[in-house]
């Protein structure tokens, strides 16, 4: 099978956050790493490699720095990447990100497209939904396992409350797969060293720029929490501070 694996390089987690002057996104002097759900989603893809054979491609778009997500993909066993390598894509929306992707492979056929389920920062879940609709491909959410089947797969979807879904598809398909569908491994030495020769095809926004619109989505303003600390008596007896408390519960914090 021919697998595309579309991910991301996010901000750590313990990064502390830093807006830009403007207030509406992050400034670039952070820590980065790649994305969780898109570490499973690779890891998947490459285990669905080792199974049935075939190949395992990466794409990412963002500006030079993020490159380092692709190559800790060839180390740990991708076949080859593409970037699509400019500052612009940071502010590309959802549905421009999936554009941008989908035209980036237009020459290329695959059977599978795997995507995390969303991303650590925006979290919009968006993109590999999107990317499907704009390719015209069947697509499932929230996969959880995958089985080869004659003439296509069959996936396990997470439900709510403990269900799960099983859906049998055709290929091609996309899928967003879930963290925790299988155990991350590391990248080798000898995995290190063999990525510096795996092929990185680069795509430059003037190459895919008319596929491209207006942003649907536009973050107005960031702003980070300030703390405050407020704590106020309840007094009377015991029925009266249940009664007064049950109200603040229902009422002001509306938690009931």
């Amino acid at each position: 099978m021919k697998i595309l694996v579309c991910m991301k390089q996010v901000p750590q987690k313990d990064a502390p956050l830093k807006l830009n002057e403007s207030g509406t996104w992050i400034r670039e002097d952070l820590s980065y790493e790649v994305n969780e759900p898109d570490a499973y989603a690779l890891e998947e893809a490459l285990r669905q490699k080792e199974k049935h054979s075939g190949e395992v491609v990466v794409i990412t778009s963002g500006p030079a720095r993020a490159s380092q997500v692709l190559r800790e993909a060839l180390a740990k066993g991708a076949d080859r990447a593409i970037h699509l390598e400019d500052n612009a894509f940071v502010g590309l929306d959802a549905f421009n990100t999936a554009r941008a992707f989908s035209d980036a492979i237009k020459d290329e056929k695959f059977d599978l497209i795997f995507t995390g389920l969303q991303s650590d920062d925006y979290g919009y879940a968006q993109t590999g939904v999107i990317l499907a609709e704009l390719l015209g491909w069947p697509h499932a959410t929230i996969i959880m396992q995958i089985e080869k089947q004659d003439g296509g797969i069959r996936v396990k979807r997470e439900l709510e409350a403990g269900y799960f879904q099983y859906v049998d598809m055709p290929l091609p398909a996309v899928l967003t797969i879930q963290s925790g569908i299988n155990k991350l491994r590391y990248a080798t030495l000898i995995g290190i060293k063999q990525a510096k020769n795996k092929p990185m095809r680069k795509v430059t926004m003037a190459e895919i720029q008319s596929a491209l619109g207006e942003n649907l989505q536009k973050i107005e303003r960031l702003y980070i929490p300030q703390k405050t600390k407020k704590t106020e008596m309840i007094e009377g007896s015991p029925a009266e501070i249940a009664k007064k408390l049950t109200e603040k519960l229902r009422n002001e914090v509306r938690v009931l």
